[in-house]
């Protein structure tokens, strides 16, 4: 008889992941944010039923073939340290399914909560042209595409990779004639063009933050978290570049977590019109175009 026969029911291995998260005091932050829900997440997946299961199907009993499933992928995530969305190859974001694996980070991004809000009040009214910059999995722009149901989106990245993932999710979202992905180091893959909305999260964990991350962080890839010693090595090519790529009346959102710091301190004369969020983040700033022109002469460097 196996040694967890005693976990009949979807329930009971839900209470016994989270005891064995607990005990081994893992992270959440990619995607959940409490034991309970990566447990339930995982035994789901393992059972193949939908995030939705009602909670009456809690109480139902498992064959012995689905707790070896459920309890070895529990495990699994106890032993590697590996995120949840990992072990699926699934991570949901603003509401949508995405496919991801460690080619690309996890989607967390607070900007979900500005996309359902549609921009408000910033977007006057909707963009014809969106630029998801640094995309990753490609969430933030193909979310804006179903959002903005009439507007073209691309989907850019310096990573090949990275790239490939986000082409999966814009097939699976039957986006193609609609959506591109796109290689751009920073903007330099889309000379002349020019778009309504630009909102990128990109890379910008400073030095000391990268020293402090959690076991989990280390299987997301490096490239889309670190951005030297203050986090803002990219973020300062895309200020001083950002005005050659925005429409006359567009908006530049950039999120940079812990970094906002970093920036009110390098650009004191700058108001950076910070987001707050109702549902939890930080470090979203807004610029309109007009205040992108004129502080381009000191993003670039000059006072």
């Amino acid at each position: 008889m196996s040694e967890y026969a005693a976990l009949k029911s979807v329930q009971d291995l839900i209470r016994w992941g989270v005891s064995r998260f607990h005990q081994a005091e893992l992270y959440f932050g990619h995607g959940t944010d409490n034991a309970w829900d990566e447990s339930r997440l995982l035994v789901l997946h393992a059972l193949y039923l939908p995030w939705e299961t009602p909670e009456s199907y809690l109480q139902c009993r498992v064959t012995e073939e689905e707790r070896e499933a459920a309890v070895g992928l529990l495990l699994e995530r106890v032993r590697l340290r590996i995120p949840a969305a990992y072990l699926t190859g699934h991570a949901r974001f603003a509401g949508l399914e995405f496919i991801v694996d460690d080619r690309v980070l996890v989607p967390r991004s607070p900007i979900a909560e500005l996309i359902d809000s549609r921009f408000a009040p910033w977007l006057e009214r909707d963009p014809e042209r969106i630029l998801d910059l640094c995309t990753g999995s490609g969430c933030i722009g193909i979310a804006c595409a179903i959002a903005f149901d009439e507007s073209e989106v691309v989907l850019a990245d310096l990573s090949a990779d990275a790239l490939a993932v986000a082409e999966a999710n814009i097939d699976m979202h039957g986006l193609t004639e609609r959506v591109e992905a796109r290689w751009s180091d920073g903007f330099d893959g889309l000379a002349g063009e020019r778009f309504d909305l630009i909102v990128s999260n990109p890379p910008y964990v400073d030095a000391e933050d990268m020293d402090g991350l959690p076991d989990e962080y280390h299987h997301e890839p490096e490239m889309g978290l670190a951005a030297g010693d203050d986090g803002l090595d990219l973020v300062r090519r895309m200020l001083a570049e950002a005005a050659d790529y925005l429409t006359e009346e567009g908006v530049l959102v950039i999120e940079v977590g812990n970094s906002m710091v970093h920036v009110m301190a390098e650009w004191p004369e700058v108001d950076f019109e910070w987001v707050k969020f109702a549902h939890g983040g930080h470090g979203v700033f807004v610029l309109s175009a007009e205040q992108c022109r004129h502080f381009q002469p000191l993003f670039a460097g000059g006072r």
